[in-house]
């Protein structure tokens, strides 16, 4: 389980994904997705405006459109939902 106020890590990402979207045949969520655009993952924008509804819901954030249109990777998605936290923190 998570809080709000913890940091939000790629496992976390990962089971969103998986619970927003499944996974589409063929691919792996391993340790190097990090870089890798989340159209090449199989995860479209209906699938990432999901994930990021499950994100401001398990995370107590607000996420900005533009959060999800920026962020094209997983290490870009992480990086702007800690950065929400720990705005929020602050």
């Amino acid at each position: 389980m998570h809080m709000s106020g913890s940091v939000f890590t790629l496992d976390d990402l990962r089971r969103i994904l998986l619970e927003s979207a499944g996974a589409e045949e063929g691919t792996d969520l391993g340790d190097d997705i990090l870089d890798k655009k989340f159209g090449d993952l199989g995860y479209e924008s209906l699938a990432l405006l999901e994930t990021g509804g499950r994100i401001e819901r398990g995370w107590n954030i607000t996420l900005d459109d533009s959060v999800l249109d920026d962020s094209t990777t997983p290490r870009a998605l992480i990086e702007a939902v800690n950065a929400h936290l720990a705005a929020q923190a602050a």
